[in-house]
């Protein structure tokens, strides 16, 4: 894992004429654990989708660097992991199916391979089962189990405790415990202190949130 930067100076974003954050000033760096705070509807999975340059700043820019040299935007993608409720899982593949199609575009972590994915996400007796049958619990534990264990230098996760019971959250943290170190690490949360606890630095997204301009 190398040493990478993301740079966000002044960055905006609006929809129509409303301004869902602006001046977002922020430096990351490899090893930096972030947990962004804020209430349904306050802009966090937006920030969350600017910093891994699926969406554009209205103004503002976002950067990334590799060994201290700028990423072209067209190029991050194999540096970040994301996963989301939002995020849809192919629901015709078995799961079997799902990870070894992730993993011939994105490798995973330490050499691991996807059987070892399947394992640690505790799936194995599931793994000739189309995905479109899973729990809501399941198909989430897949999610963040893509987005943690590929080898990426750029973890981020919103509200990743969705769908989780009590015995999937403490799998979750043992994950994150195990996989996280070393990289850019930002957690998406709804001030629930399971998803954040190992953060180093908590934000308000609201502290962002500007009045819409004529």
């Amino acid at each position: 894992m190398s040493a990478y930067k993301i740079s966000l100076e002044k960055a905006g974003k609006r929809y129509l004429r409303e301004w869902i954050f602006r001046g977002v000033e922020l430096s990351l760096s490899s090893g930096d654990r972030i947990a962004v705070m804020g209430p349904n509807g306050s802009g966090k999975s937006t920030l969350l989708q600017l910093i891994a340059g699926y969406v554009l700043p209205t103004e503002g820019a976002v950067s990334h660097y590799q060994h201290d040299q700028f990423v072209d935007p067209d190029l991050v993608y194999p540096s970040i992991s994301i996963a989301a409720p939002y995020l849809e899982l192919i629901e015709e593949f078995t799961l079997r199916e799902s990870v070894a199609f992730h993993c011939s575009f994105k490798k995973l972590r330490n050499g691991l391979m996807p059987d070892d994915l399947i394992r640690i996400a505790n799936l194995s007796d599931a793994a000739d089962k189309v995905v479109k049958y899973f729990s809501s619990g399941m198909k989430q534990r897949v999610r963040l189990a893509l987005a943690v264990l590929s080898d990426t230098e750029v973890l981020l996760l919103d509200e990743p405790c969705s769908n989780l019971d009590r015995e999937g959250i403490r799998w979750y943290q043992q994950l994150i415990e195990e996989h996280g170190a070393g990289r850019i690490l930002v957690v998406c949360s709804n001030n629930i202190a399971e998803e954040y606890s190992f953060c180093d630095q908590v934000l308000q997204v609201t502290d962002w949130k500007r009045t819409a301009k004529p």
